[in-house]
């Protein structure tokens, strides 16, 4: 697994909190906008400058956000 930068994963756990927040409470204007500036916090991060993004970095740095722990963890519980 690669290692991303602090802030990068920190607001990756941000976007999936924030969306399971809106899975709960549908219509919300404060966390659709919150949402919003996270996704864009996260594409554009300086980090994908230096590397061009690929479907396995996208999924490895999704797999940070997830409240659950890695896939290979959940998998062997």
């Amino acid at each position: 697994m690669r290692t991303f930068p602090d802030d990068l994963a920190q607001a990756q756990r941000e976007w999936s909190a924030t969306y399971r927040q809106l899975a709960e409470h549908p219509g919300r204007t404060e966390l659709r906008r919150r949402l919003y500036r996270l996704s864009t916090r996260t594409f554009f991060h300086p980090y994908w400058r230096r590397r061009r993004p690929d479907p396995a970095a996208w999924w490895e740095l999704r797999e940070l956000g997830r409240a659950d722990g890695p896939v290979n963890e959940r998998l062997h519980r």
